[in-house]
């Protein structure tokens, strides 16, 4: 299947702006090259509220009291947005049973205007490295309603604790081969499971949660569009991005089939907005134009959220192997909400 949508032209204004940020940015943060003008993108409607920012930075409550040790960082205050992962290796784990998960929603709480991403696994034994054949049994299980009444008792538990607004991040990277909840041994169940998991979810008296349906860039195992379970139980179509593979510069990262223009044609034909769970450095090393190339982006095409990866290889704080690229993040986050 062929990458939805047809590439359009962005208005005038919109082209010479980004080209500006772009070309003289770098005259800003020394020692960084400038790159070349990026491809033409999709416009974004200019209506759109501000992309809200953040960064993962790791489990526990450590996790927690770093999001305002990011915003420092910038010399900014706290990011509005804070990402965590629920463990996938049992069942407890994601149900919500674990301590991290009562002080991400104590955050939460403390600011309206904050917004709490969760990634949750649709499976246990979810980094196992379990064969198809078990991927696939798994998948048909959930698919008949095996798994429901543990999806069930996570939304129970989120609004309980005060966070029934969470960002849910269901099963990311399902179009790969790294988790469990892959999509490729069984597409059909796999798209079926999505649905029970939502309908149970949402089943729950107080929730207000959004889905968000969340590929990794490209095309990897199965095309992510054979994934999609369709607009009644999407809310959001993220992506997560990071600077792969080697060699690849960020023009082809936006035009490559299934990539970052794909997924915003796809968002447009649905009537989805995006969001970006996860990017960042990866194969390329200290890469400040691909830093550039993202967040001017994610600047014109105002996503949800936007929440960048921070531990090495991939980040920009913690990892002091990307000097060149903290500069160029420092140097383009400070319009951020």
């Amino acid at each position: 299947m062929a990458p939805h949508g047809t590439r359009r032209s962005l208005p005038a204004l919109f082209t010479v702006a980004l080209a500006f940020v772009l070309l003289a940015g770098p005259a800003c943060v020394p020692g960084v090259e400038a790159p070349p003008p990026p491809p033409q993108a999709a416009p974004a409607h200019q209506s759109d509220p501000p992309t809200a920012y953040g960064a993962y930075v790791g489990y526990g409550a450590d996790a927690v009291r770093r999001v305002a040790g990011f915003g420092a960082w910038l010399g900014r205050p706290e990011p509005r947005v804070g990402h965590a992962y629920l463990p996938g290796d049992n069942w407890s784990d994601i149900e919500g049973a674990s301590s991290d998960l009562d002080q991400w929603a104590d955050w939460r709480r403390a600011r309206q205007d904050r917004l709490l991403v969760l990634n949750v696994p649709m499976l246990d034994r979810n980094e196992a490295h379990l064969s198809d054949d078990v991927v696939r049994t798994e998948l048909e299980d959930g698919a008949g309603g095996r798994y429901d009444d543990h999806f069930r008792a996570l939304a129970q538990r989120l609004v309980r604790l005060g966070v029934p607004d969470t960002e849910i991040v269901l099963g990311w990277e399902m179009n790969g081969i790294t988790y469990s909840h892959r999509c490729a041994p069984a597409p059909s169940s796999w798209k079926q499971y999505w649905t029970r998991i939502v309908t149970a979810m949402r089943s729950v008296p107080g929730q207000h949660f959004r889905f968000d349906f969340t590929p990794t860039r490209g095309l990897d195992a199965i095309p992510w569009t054979d994934c999609y379970p369709g607009d009644r139980w999407v809310d959001v179509i993220g992506m997560d991005a990071y600077d792969s593979p080697r060699g690849m510069p960020f023009t082809d990262q936006l035009t490559e089939p299934y990539g970052l223009l794909a997924q915003v044609d796809f968002a447009r034909a649905h009537h989805k907005p995006i969001a970006y769970p996860e990017w960042g450095l990866f194969d390329n090393g200290d890469n400040p134009t691909y830093v550039r190339g993202m967040l001017t982006w994610m600047a014109g095409q105002h996503p949800l959220y936007q929440t960048i990866s921070d531990y090495c290889p991939h980040g920009v704080w913690r990892c002091r192997a990307n000097p060149k690229s903290s500069a160029v993040y420092r140097a383009l986050t400070d319009h951020q909400p």
